[in-house]
């Protein structure tokens, strides 16, 4: 078949799997040489997770060899490493739009494809869906098979562990769970079972009995596996996968597509759970993201093939928001003995590699267990230290119940970071920073706040930690912003919001990035509108906010989350308690996911866009 052997461009007429069930070995390594080179050559144009879809290019393709999908499900982990996936199922002309406004979804995503079944862009569900489809399947009587890929990361995630507890007993379901194991997820893994693995990974034994070419004779190379199966038993080097239930089988090369076909055909052909352990080189191919280690190449911006240079680089002195607060804990640090950062497998997301370079016994990394790194960071500051946990807006969606049952019902004290907050761009509607105002402004004992600009984030750094009793959780998007250069600043020691003129004819309420823009467009084009800052989301500044609702100007508030239950939301309440009337204008985003692209694009689509917001005021 001529349609991968000659160039490259052959990709973007491949329409299905099928047709890799007709090449030889051969064929096949030449075809992942192929999708390797093509898969660098689009992501230096438009960003994209790069090193994860390197690492699992012959996995991908002999997954699609030995089984038939659409029939048979592939189940991908969080989804960023099914770029692939993508390519061989007949999207490869769509990656000129990786990730960006009404293109193609960074992740699998079920509108796009019948090969895709599952959406993820958070980690460590695939086997709990898995799970599901394979007893949907036995109810049915059917005899499709399961298939999840998923990092070793994921595996420390607790949710993973629920559903592999559950699936090694149930001996009727025959699921397949491929560890797709890099020795690293997003930044380096952590933890008992990250050593378990490595274990694993050197026992020689065991090794030597998978991975010999010796001549041996014939029955019992057919039953090779069989036997470094019983000499790692022999040698007490029985896996956690075993002790789950599972048959388990590795450590396989990654990259050997005939060994990786062989062991995918008789996981295919067992009626039990099984766990195939792959090998694989994250970023292979590609020099710059096979020597990294920290994740810097996990997922890019466009950037130079040759060079390895990033496009995007910031102007002197323009800091992302992550760094700005990064550069607080640098200084807050050396004067707190007692002070800790726990982080949920995020350092170099959250922009603190530098930090753990100068300070690695004063930070935490618990690995992908979000709701772990609150409950554990609660029982922390019970014991007197100050605990700093950064985390993305979207990812702390699941710790609510720590939130809730352990952080502030027991009182205790942390600070917490929501980075991401907001329009989040590329990722779409798993990461959108959209809903966290709503989940945490209705539970006591939190604060939650926004800054405006790197001095303000600082004095509300100080705030949370030297002045407020309770929790404070303290928003911060994905822009960047002027980088905080000493100036001298006040104390903020109570909830209090900012405006500094009032001559206009109506007034805009905003918070944060929001804020900024509309207060520097007002002030540039001299318009006549009071802009607020909003800073204290809750507790509110309730003196400005009666001030507000008692004036007879207009009011607007513009929100960078939800309409529902967002700051306006809070308002409007506030003004029911106090049994005042008065027109409101709540200018937000509607109850819906909101999809991939700029947060221009966004804005602009749900008219929140600068110019569209001052139209409406003014009009």
């Amino acid at each position: 078949m001529t349609l991968i052997r000659n160039n490259m461009m052959n990709l973007l007429e491949i329409k299905d799997p099928q047709f890799l069930k007709t090449l030889s070995i051969k064929e096949l390594n030449e075809l992942s040489n192929e999708i390797r080179s093509f898969l660098i050559e689009q992501i230096s144009k438009t960003g994209g997770h790069l090193s994860s879809n390197l690492g699992v290019v012959e996995l991908t393709v002999a997954l699609h060899y030995v089984f038939n999908s659409p029939e048979d499900r592939l189940i991908f982990d969080v989804g960023h490493q099914a770029y692939v996936h993508k390519i061989l199922t007949g999207r490869a002309k769509d990656f000129p739009k990786l990730r960006q406004f009404e293109g193609l979804s960074g992740y699998q995503k079920r509108s796009e494809s019948v090969h895709d079944h599952w959406e993820a862009g958070h980690s460590s569900t695939a086997i709990a869906a898995v799970a599901g489809f394979e007893l949907a399947k036995s109810l049915r009587k059917s005899h499709e098979k399961n298939i999840a890929i998923v990092g070793d990361g994921s595996l420390n995630s607790g949710l993973s562990f629920e559903a592999l507890n559950y699936l090694g007993h149930q001996k009727q379901l025959s699921p397949i769970i491929i560890i797709n194991d890099n020795e690293m997820s997003i930044s380096k893994n952590v933890g008992r079972l990250s050593k378990l693995l490595n274990k694993t990974r050197s026992a020689k034994l065991y090794n030597y009995a998978t991975k010999t070419n010796r001549k041996l004779p014939k029955f019992i190379y057919r039953s090779k596996v069989r036997i470094a199966n019983m000499i790692r038993g022999f040698a007490n080097n029985l896996t956690i996968f075993d002790e789950f239930g599972f048959s388990y089988y590795g450590p396989i090369d990654g990259h050997d597509i005939k060994n990786l076909i062989k062991f995918l055909n008789m996981a295919k052909h067992k009626n039990r759970p099984v766990v195939l352990h792959v090998i694989t080189k994250k970023g292979k191919g590609y020099l710059p993201a096979e020597n990294d280690a920290n994740g810097t190449w996990h997922g890019v911006s466009a950037f130079d093939i040759e060079t390895g240079e990033f496009l995007n680089k910031n102007k002197e002195n323009i800091l992302s928001w992550s760094n700005i607060f990064s550069e607080y804990m640098m200084e807050f640090a050396p004067k707190h003995d007692d002070f800790r950062i726990i982080i949920p497998a995020m350092i170099t997301g959250s922009g603190l590699n530098g930090f753990e370079e100068k300070y690695p016994e004063k930070i935490i990394d618990v690995g992908i267990c979000e709701s772990f790194s609150v409950c554990f960071s609660t029982a922390l500051a019970m014991n007197g230290l100050k605990i700093y946990l950064p985390i993305y807006s979207s990812f702390l969606q699941r710790a609510y119940d720590q939130i809730v049952h352990d952080l502030t019902r027991q009182e205790a004290k942390i600070v917490i970071g929501i980075d991401r907050a907001g329009i989040v761009g590329a990722d779409g509607e798993t990461h959108q920073g959209v809903f966290d105002i709503a989940y945490l402004k209705h539970i006591p004992n939190i604060e939650v706040v926004q800054p405006a600009n790197a001095v303000e984030a600082y004095q509300l750094l100080d705030y949370a930690f030297n002045i407020s009793k309770n929790s404070v959780a303290l928003r911060y998007s994905r822009n960047c912003t002027e980088r905080y250069l000493n100036q001298s600043y006040e104390a903020i020691t109570k909830p209090t919001w900012v405006m500094h003129d009032y001559q206009g004819t109506a007034n805009l309420i905003a918070y944060g990035d929001n804020f900024t823009r509309m207060d520097e467009f007002v002030k540039n084009n001299k318009l006549p509108i009071n802009v607020i800052n909003a800073r204290f989301i809750k507790p509110m500044d309730e003196l400005m906010v009666e001030a507000l609702l008692t004036d007879s100007k207009p009011l607007f508030v513009l929100e960078d989350v939800t309409k529902i239950s967002g700051l306006g939301s809070s308002i409007l309440e506030f003004m029911s308690e106090k049994k005042l009337l008065k027109n409101i204008e709540i200018l937000g985003l509607p109850d819906e996911f909101i999809l991939q692209g700029t947060q221009e694009e966004i804005y602009k689509l749900y008219h929140l866009d600068t110019e569209g917001i001052i139209k409406r005021i003014l009009d």
